[in-house]
C-alpha cells in the first residue's frame, strides 16, 4: 500500500525504527531529548510563569505534538512528578484558544491539601516540562447562537470565563455580557485589572466586582435579591455560574426557583457529594493487578486509596465526569459518594474517583 505523500520523512524513520525498538516505541527515546515531539505521550514545557498574587499563579504552556485546540471554558488534565510519583489534576485554561503563540495559560491557586496545585504555584520554574491531555469540558458559549451572557464567578472561578472574555476581546465579537464576581477584597481579585481595561474599551461588557469583606452589606453574597439588584434582567440571560459550591448552590437554587434552571450552566471545583454517613463502614480492597490489599474507610475515594498506596490509576476529572479513571469491580460492594447509593454488581464498571469501599472490595487495578 502507498504510503500517503502527506506522511513526514520523520514519521516513516520512526516506523522503521520502531522494529527494533520494542518494546518500547521510538516516541519514548525521543521523548529523552524532545518531549514535545513525542507521540506516546502528551507534554508541555513551561514557557512562563507569573505570579497573580493571595497565592495564585498564571503558567504559560508550550504543548506538545498532537495537542488539539480548545473551546474558551474548556479544562485540561495536567500532571507532574513529585517526589516520585506522578500527581494529575485539572484546571481551566484561562487563555483564549486564538493565541497566536500556539500556547496555553492556566491559572492556579494553591491550596492547603493540594500538592500538585502548591507545587505548580511555587516550585515550577519555565523551561520545566509537565504531561497533559486533550482540553475537555462543556462549560462553553454555544456555536453560531448570539446570546447574552450572564458570567457569576467566585475566587479562581473565574479562570474559564477569563478564557472566554479573552475569546471576544480576539475576535472582536464581544456580546452585551454582565459579568458579576465575588472576591474577598479588591486586592485579591483575580484580573481585576485586565477586566477593568476591558469594560472600558468595551462598553458591551460590564465588569460588576463584589468584595465580601469590604462593605458590600447585603449584596456581599449571593442570593436573589442581590441578583435582582445587580443585574436587574438577569432572567433574559444565559448564564454561565463558576466557584465556590455553596455559591454554585445558591445560584441553582436561584434559577431554578424562577424557573429559568436551563438557561444556567454550572463549571465545578469538585464533585457534589451527599452528606457524609457517620455510619457509612469501609472495609479491605483488593488491587488484583497491582497485587494490594488495603484497608479503607467508607468516606474515602477509592482513587484516593490507590494512590496512598502508591498505585498510579489512571484518572482524569476527579469529579465523576469524564470517566477515565473507571475500572472494572470483580467482587464486593461499593458506595457512590455522590448519593449514597451502594453498588455491588460483579463485573460492573466503576468510577473510583467518586465511589468509596462499602464492605471488602476487589478491584481490576
Amino acid at each position: 500500500m502507498a504510503v500517503p505523500q502527506s506522511r513526514s520523512v520523520w514519521s516513516r524513520i520512526l516506523d522503521v525504527a520502531s522494529l527494533a525498538a520494542t518494546p518500547l516505541a521510538p516516541s519514548h527515546y525521543l521523548e529523552l531529548v524532545s518531549p514535545l515531539r513525542a507521540t506516546h505521550t502528551l507534554n508541555a514545557r513551561v514557557e512562563a510563569v507569573h505570579d497573580e498574587g493571595d497565592g495564585t499563579r498564571t503558567l504559560t504552556l508550550r504543548p506538545g505534538r498532537g495537542f488539539r485546540s480548545h473551546r474558551a471554558g474548556q479544562y485540561v488534565r495536567v500532571g507532574a512528578a513529585i517526589n516520585g510519583r506522578v500527581v494529575t489534576r485539572t484546571f481551566s485554561i484561562s487563555s483564549s484558544p486564538d493565541r497566536r503563540d500556539g500556547c496555553i495559560a492556566i491559572t492556579v491557586k494553591a491550596t492547603p491539601d493540594g500538592k500538585l496545585s502548591r507545587f505548580l504555584v511555587h516550585d515550577v520554574r519555565p523551561g520545566a516540562y509537565l504531561t497533559i491531555a486533550q482540553a475537555q469540558g462543556s462549560f462553553v458559549q454555544p456555536e453560531g447562537a448570539p446570546v447574552r451572557p450572564l458570567f457569576v464567578t467566585a475566587g479562581s472561578g473565574i479562570t474559564p470565563v477569563m478564557s472566554m472574555i479573552r475569546t471576544f476581546v480576539a475576535r472582536g465579537t464581544m456580546p452585551d455580557a454582565v459579568h458579576v464576581h465575588y472576591a474577598r477584597t479588591g486586592e485579591t481579585a483575580l484580573f481585576a485589572t485586565e477586566l477593568a481595561s476591558v469594560a472600558a474599551a468595551h462598553p458591551r461588557y460590564r465588569y460588576v466586582l463584589v468584595t465580601t469583606r469590604e462593605g458590600h452589606g447585603a449584596r456581599a453574597r449571593f442570593d436573589r435579591a442581590a441578583l435582582d439588584a445587580l443585574v436587574p434582567d438577569w432572567q433574559s440571560r444565559e448564564a454561565w455560574a463558576c466557584g465556590p459550591q455553596g455559591m454554585l448552590d445558591a445560584v441553582e437554587a436561584c434559577f431554578a426557583a424562577a424557573g429559568r434552571a436551563q438557561h444556567l450552566h454550572l463549571e465545578a471545583f469538585h464533585a457534589k457529594l451527599a452528606p457524609r454517613d457517620a455510619k457509612a463502614t469501609g472495609g479491605r480492597v483488593r488491587f488484583g493487578l497491582s497485587r494490594a490489599d488495603v484497608e479503607a474507610n467508607g468516606q474515602t475515594s477509592l482513587l484516593e486509596v490507590a494512590e496512598a498506596a502508591g498505585i498510579q490509576a489512571a484518572h482524569g476529572c476527579r469529579m465523576g465526569i469524564c470517566h477515565s479513571c473507571d475500572v472494572t469491580m470483580v467482587s464486593g460492594c461499593v458506595r457512590d459518594l455522590r448519593t449514597g447509593a451502594e453498588v455491588n454488581e460483579p463485573g460492573i464498571r466503576v468510577q473510583i474517583c467518586v465511589h468509596a469501599a462499602a464492605g471488602n472490595v476487589d478491584l481490576a487495578l
